[in-house]
Protein backbone atom coordinates (compact mmCIF):
# COMPACT_ATOMS: atom_id res chain seq x y z
CA UNK A 1 0.00 0.00 0.00
CA UNK A 2 1.83 3.29 -1.09
CA UNK A 3 0.84 6.84 0.08
CA UNK A 4 -2.16 7.52 -1.94
CA UNK A 5 -3.62 4.35 -1.25
CA UNK A 6 -3.44 4.64 2.40
CA UNK A 7 -4.60 8.40 2.56
CA UNK A 8 -7.78 7.09 1.19
CA UNK A 9 -8.08 3.93 3.50
CA UNK A 10 -7.08 6.21 6.42
CA UNK A 11 -10.16 8.87 5.26
CA UNK A 12 -12.45 5.36 5.17
CA UNK A 13 -11.65 3.95 8.55
CA UNK A 14 -11.66 6.81 10.27
CA UNK A 15 -15.17 7.82 8.99
CA UNK A 16 -16.15 3.83 9.96
CA UNK A 17 -15.09 4.11 13.73
CA UNK A 18 -16.93 5.77 16.16
CA UNK A 19 -14.28 5.62 18.60
CA UNK A 20 -11.79 7.63 16.31
CA UNK A 21 -12.64 11.36 17.30
CA UNK A 22 -10.69 13.02 14.31
CA UNK A 23 -7.70 12.32 11.67
CA UNK A 24 -4.61 14.92 11.78
CA UNK A 25 -2.57 14.91 8.59
CA UNK A 26 1.05 15.86 10.29
CA UNK A 27 3.01 15.48 7.24
CA UNK A 28 2.52 14.45 3.57
CA UNK A 29 4.58 14.57 0.38
CA UNK A 30 4.28 11.92 -2.52
CA UNK A 31 6.21 9.28 -0.65
CA UNK A 32 5.67 10.29 2.77
CA UNK A 33 2.78 10.18 5.18
CA UNK A 34 2.52 10.71 8.72
CA UNK A 35 -1.01 11.08 10.17
CA UNK A 36 -3.18 10.71 13.73
CA UNK A 37 -6.39 9.28 14.73
CA UNK A 38 -7.19 10.67 18.16
CA UNK A 39 -9.31 8.30 19.99
CA UNK A 40 -8.99 10.28 23.50
CA UNK A 41 -7.23 13.21 25.25
CA UNK A 42 -3.49 11.25 25.50
CA UNK A 43 -4.72 8.52 23.21
CA UNK A 44 -4.43 8.03 19.57
CA UNK A 45 -3.06 5.83 16.85
CA UNK A 46 0.01 7.30 14.62
CA UNK A 47 0.74 6.22 11.30
CA UNK A 48 3.66 6.33 9.41
CA UNK A 49 4.45 5.34 5.29
CA UNK A 50 7.41 6.21 3.48
CA UNK A 51 7.34 4.81 0.08
CA UNK A 52 11.08 4.93 -0.91
CA UNK A 53 12.00 2.73 2.12
CA UNK A 54 8.92 0.93 1.74
CA UNK A 55 8.56 1.58 5.68
CA UNK A 56 4.88 1.10 7.48
CA UNK A 57 4.75 1.91 11.37
CA UNK A 58 1.26 1.79 13.19
CA UNK A 59 1.69 2.44 16.97
CA UNK A 60 -1.15 2.97 19.58
CA UNK A 61 0.11 5.47 21.87
CA UNK A 62 -1.02 6.34 25.01
CA UNK A 63 0.11 9.17 27.41
CA UNK A 64 3.19 9.30 25.45
CA UNK A 65 4.03 5.50 25.45
CA UNK A 66 3.78 2.88 23.43
CA UNK A 67 1.38 0.42 23.91
CA UNK A 68 1.29 -1.69 20.79
CA UNK A 69 2.34 -1.37 17.24
CA UNK A 70 3.27 -2.98 14.10
CA UNK A 71 6.36 -2.33 11.78
CA UNK A 72 7.56 -2.92 8.23
CA UNK A 73 10.87 -1.98 7.78
CA UNK A 74 12.30 -2.75 4.03
CA UNK A 75 9.42 -5.54 3.92
CA UNK A 76 9.86 -7.47 7.06
CA UNK A 77 7.35 -7.13 9.62
CA UNK A 78 7.09 -7.20 13.04
CA UNK A 79 5.11 -6.27 16.74
CA UNK A 80 5.23 -4.63 19.30
CA UNK A 81 2.87 -6.87 21.32
CA UNK A 82 1.05 -4.97 24.35
CA UNK A 83 2.29 -6.96 27.13
CA UNK A 84 5.95 -5.86 25.99
CA UNK A 85 5.77 -2.86 23.81
CA UNK A 86 9.78 -2.37 23.82
CA UNK A 87 10.35 -5.35 22.49
CA UNK A 88 10.43 -6.91 18.75
CA UNK A 89 8.20 -9.69 18.20
CA UNK A 90 9.18 -11.66 15.29
CA UNK A 91 7.26 -15.09 16.02
CA UNK A 92 5.10 -15.88 12.63
CA UNK A 93 2.27 -14.16 14.32
CA UNK A 94 4.49 -10.73 14.63
CA UNK A 95 5.82 -11.11 11.01
CA UNK A 96 2.57 -11.42 9.45
CA UNK A 97 1.55 -8.89 7.07
CA UNK A 98 -1.33 -7.07 7.84
CA UNK A 99 -3.58 -4.23 6.37
CA UNK A 100 -4.60 -0.84 8.02
CA UNK A 101 -8.47 -2.21 8.77
CA UNK A 102 -6.51 -5.39 10.57
CA UNK A 103 -4.57 -3.13 12.67
CA UNK A 104 -7.40 -1.41 13.64
CA UNK A 105 -9.27 -4.10 15.12
CA UNK A 106 -5.97 -5.52 16.58
CA UNK A 107 -6.02 -1.81 18.57
CA UNK A 108 -9.49 -2.85 19.31
CA UNK A 109 -8.66 -5.70 21.48
CA UNK A 110 -5.88 -3.97 22.83
CA UNK A 111 -8.19 -1.28 23.97
CA UNK A 112 -11.00 -3.52 25.41
CA UNK A 113 -7.99 -5.48 27.18
CA UNK A 114 -6.60 -2.59 29.06
CA UNK A 115 -9.85 -1.01 29.65
CA UNK A 116 -9.13 2.06 27.72
CA UNK A 117 -11.91 4.10 25.52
Amino acid sequence: MNVSELLVTLREETALRVYIRRMDLLEQTPSLLKARLHIAPELFIQVYRNDRFDTLNLVLIYNGQRLYGRDRLGGAWHRHDHNAPDQHDRSPEGQRPLTLPEFLDEVETVLAAMGLP
